[in-house]
């Protein structure tokens, strides 16, 4: 996620910029940012940075340039700010491989992968992009339905699982669908009982159902668990 405004020499007006946005889109590094030197120094950067580069022709627009805005061996200057930043390689490489490549990945880099969809999953949902965070974990929780060859794998899996559910019932319950949301609510309940967050959520999903007996003993056992948490608590109020 990156702010940029690109400057011809002697201008003022930028020839290009998306800060005008308030909430600028997602680009890849070689499908939607392909100026090569913006790629080079993009990779240079650390998140939060602004920076400004001074592009030669051959690291930006050539000698032919790009008419008629960009003239033939042009320089051109673009001031960046870097907001954010997903390194999502290994995980995109991971699901173009194919059901029986995939199955052959060790253990390690598949959990890799369904975390890396998950924080891409969080992105989304910290831009409120509901439906985007959804599908990404849903992608992450594809993925671990392998089967393990210990118990300490089956932990390991059992731990990515949990986080993927309660994020999944969480965004259900802001897309304003409680029974997908208590669905995976209580998925999460199977790896851990005790889950006061997924007893949380499946008391939320039962109080937007109406089925008010189902929201309090879920919310009570999840008070038990935690009995000073807000959230909790409040929710409790809004049901009484």
């Amino acid at each position: 996620a990156v702010k940029y405004s690109g400057y011809l020499e002697h201008w003022d007006e930028p020839f290009c910029t998306n800060c005008y946005s308030k909430s600028p889109r997602l680009m890849k590094l070689g499908k939607d940012i392909t100026l090569w030197g913006l790629e080079i120094g993009l990779l240079t950067m650390k998140k939060g940075e602004m920076a400004r580069f001074v592009f030669m022709p051959d690291y930006a627009y050539g000698r032919q340039g790009c008419p008629p805005l960009i003239p033939p061996n042009a320089t051109v200057m673009f001031e960046v700010e870097l907001l954010d930043f997903l390194d999502s390689d290994e995980s995109d490489a991971f699901f173009e491989l194919t059901a029986e490549q995939q199955d052959a990945f060790p253990l390690q880099k598949v959990l890799k992968v369904a975390d890396t969809e998950r924080m891409f999953g969080n992105y989304l949902y910290r831009k409120r992009l509901f439906e985007g965070a959804k599908d990404r974990y849903k992608r992450a929780f594809s993925i671990l339905g392998r089967s393990p060859s210990s118990e300490a794998e089956q932990c390991q899996i059992n731990a990515s699982k949990l986080l993927v559910l309660l994020n999944l019932s969480l965004t259900y319950l802001k897309l304003e669908r409680p029974s997908q949301a208590l669905a995976y609510g209580k998925k999460a309940l199977e790896i851990d009982q005790r889950n006061a967050k997924a007893l949380f959520r499946c008391g939320q999903a039962c109080l937007r159902m109406t089925e008010y007996k189902k929201a309090q003993d879920f919310l009570v056992r999840a008070q038990h668990i935690q009995p000073f948490n807000h959230d909790i608590n409040n929710e409790l109020k809004k049901l009484a």
